[in-house]
């Protein structure tokens, strides 16, 4: 019965790591939607160290390997990354403006594609696929129109909303997880105690 209960209380442990740490993210994503351009900022910190640690761990995946047909193409991937994260680190503001504008140019080139294939295809999500061609399209333009200003903000909305939907979602499992497992314990303890009532009236 110990073991049973023991298990139970780590799951429910880990489950409310899991939604202390959705609250976390919550609350940085909110911080980030009131200070947009600090998460801007942030978020190429962020990606920057990325780009430049995952560039250094494929060199020495690189060098572990040469001699293998693949060795130059993933030394030239890995210095690539390297050169872009040490890029992006010193030079947060243009690197957010880049790719700013890489975002506005899929978001329009994504809503165009939409609109147009909704139209030609008219199938039964039609007017769906509309309506996120439509607001695609929309976006794209909004940014492009306001651009280099709205890399200040696009970028750390965007990040923003992840963190507040991650952490909204870790929550929720959280939560969920926890229910789940008192559930379970209640019915086996339900079922234990039936047990031994049966034993006791069978005596």
């Amino acid at each position: 019965m110990s073991g049973p209960t023991q298990e139970s209380r780590k799951l429910r442990r880990s489950f409310g790591w899991l939604a202390a740490l959705g609250v976390i993210l919550v609350l940085c994503g909110v911080v980030g939607l009131v200070y947009t351009g600090l998460a801007t900022l942030t978020s190429m910190l962020l990606f920057g160290w990325l780009l430049l640690i995952g560039g250094l761990v494929g060199l020495l995946h690189a060098i572990e390997s040469r001699g293998s047909n693949f060795f130059w193409l993933a030394v030239v991937v890995a210095a690539l990354n390297i050169a872009a994260g040490v890029v992006v680190i010193r030079h947060p503001e243009g690197s957010a403006e880049a790719l700013t504008m890489f975002a506005a140019l899929l978001f329009l080139t994504g809503g165009l594609f939409r609109l147009v294939g909704s139209l030609v295809v008219r199938g039964p999500q039609m007017g769906w696929t509309l309506l996120q061609g439509a607001f695609g399209l929309l976006l794209g333009i909004l940014v492009l129109v306001n651009w280099p200003e709205s890399s200040r903000y696009v970028l750390g909305i965007f990040f923003s909303l992840a963190l507040l939907f991650d952490g909204l979602g870790l929550i929720a499992v959280g939560i969920g997880g926890r229910r789940v497992i008192g559930m379970v314990s209640d019915t086996e303890v339900s079922a234990k105690s039936s047990e031994s009532d049966k034993e006791q009236s069978q005596n």
